[in-house]
């Protein structure tokens, strides 16, 4: 009887538990979330996205399966989800790096790690700038998981196609507008990444690639942080 009225009345699993209240022990809520790994340029477009992962899935195991897609000429800015590692630029781990808890101590900066973070979020902004974007225009994508991930993966692809195209082609969007000022920050929360990723993540990450390879990205950014901070003071 609860199916059929769920199918005769396209109700959701909420409405049917208020609508048939002695018998919600019987409805079972299933909710399935995805991730979706994306790179921006810093015009605010899309240059590589990869949908249909579980949302379970660590940030940096989506990454590590899609390393050979992406070219070693290029350095990607990532935040603290990710290790460091040769063309994936990472902040330092337990240093301030927040972009609003940068700009209250860019007069102060204490030490080269400081700076080198400040700067670091300042530029990966605009990845938060373009889901304000992506979030604001598609509401859609805060109510997904009542579709199968599939499904999800279709939608979130299509989202991103047309942020693109709009971005290119109506130059008087007031979206872009709104959040494509540098350093405008989007009404939410999506730029608070952990500073600490998953263990199980972080395991993964580094089981991908040789230490050699990680100490000469970790040197790499050594230098470019002291350099960085020599020309500041």
């Amino acid at each position: 009887m609860i199916f059929v009225y769920v199918i005769s009345q396209k109700a959701t699993n909420q409405m049917a538990m208020e609508d048939w209240q002695n018998f919600g022990s019987t409805i079972s809520v299933s909710t399935v979330t995805s991730n979706m790994l994306a790179i921006f340029s810093f015009d605010m477009l899309f240059t590589y996205v990869v949908t249909g992962w579980e949302g379970v899935v660590h940030d940096s195991r989506v990454l590590t399966t899609q390393l050979e897609d992406l070219t070693s000429r290029k350095y990607y800015l990532v935040d603290s989800g990710y290790s460091n590692k040769p063309g994936f630029l990472a902040p330092f781990r337990n240093v301030p790096y927040h972009l609003r808890d940068a700009r209250r101590r860019a007069r102060g900066i204490n030490g080269p790690t400081e700076l080198f973070n400040y700067r670091h979020v300042s530029l990966r902004n605009c990845i938060e700038r373009c889901f304000g974007v992506l979030k604001a225009r598609f509401p859609i994508l805060r109510y997904m998981t009542n579709f199968s991930l599939i499904r999800q993966r279709e939608i979130a692809m299509c989202c991103c196609v047309l942020h693109n195209f709009i971005r290119l082609h109506n130059h008087g969007d007031p979206l872009f507008d709104r959040y494509g000022v540098d350093g405008v920050m989007p009404p939410s929360n999506s730029d608070s990444d952990d500073d600490a990723p998953s263990s199980s993540g972080t395991a993964r990450d580094q089981g991908a690639n040789s230490q050699n390879d990680n100490n000469f990205a970790n040197d790499m950014r050594d230098r470019i942080m002291f350099e960085m901070y020599l020309n500041y003071n």
